[in-house]
């Protein structure tokens, strides 16, 4: 009886340096369950979990011509990409004698924010002018390109990853964690 006490009291140290784990990545506080009893209850003051930010640079080209009149535009953007995780979704944690299961959402993309967009080349048509609309519409391509190609990249593994080694790092304790994401398809 003594040695079951002292196992429950061991897991819920863990429980208790988990749990401190997870409030130095971020503001949050995931659900920990200890032996089917819930040891505390998921708090999330904050939406989303940002584990590593990307400089992520794109080009594109647009091209047009109307009646052998040819108007082109060539522009190259910097975008600041985050990877993370949404925690309105549950993030829970059970722990067992002999292992730590982190159950959590995938990760996903989280922002593509614009730090810099340069216009390398414009050239009008002799006729077929480049309008503001042109102008508008190949700007707003931009984004979608930077998260294509962070996703393209990995950047959604890499944050798990991230994720992992940070908890890891974090812990201390000889009980494996293993971190249990969402089954079902990677968001981006």
């Amino acid at each position: 009886m003594r040695a079951a006490a002292s196992g429950v009291d061991q897991l819920e140290r863990v429980g208790r340096d988990l749990r401190a784990a997870f409030l130095e990545i971020g503001p949050l506080q995931p659900r920990i369950v200890i032996n089917d009893r819930v040891y505390s209850e998921q708090t999330t003051p904050t939406a989303e979990l940002v584990v590593l930010n990307r400089r992520t640079e794109v080009e594109h080209e647009f091209e047009h011509t109307w009646a052998g009149s040819t108007k082109s535009i060539r522009l190259h953007g910097t975008f600041n990409v985050r990877a993370g995780f949404d925690l309105r979704r549950e993030l829970k944690v059970s722990m067992q004698p002999g292992e730590i299961v982190v159950h959590l959402p995938h990760a996903m993309i989280l922002s593509v924010d614009q730090q810099q967009v340069d216009v390398l080349e414009m050239n009008n048509g002799f006729w077929n002018p480049v309008s503001s609309q042109d102008m508008q519409g190949e700007l707003a391509r931009l984004p979608p390109l930077a998260r294509e190609k962070a996703a393209a990249d990995d950047l959604i593994i890499e944050a798990e990853k991230t994720l992992a080694r940070i908890l890891t790092s974090r812990m201390h304790t000889d009980t494996p964690l293993r971190l249990d994401f969402d089954a079902g398809e990677i968001a981006q």
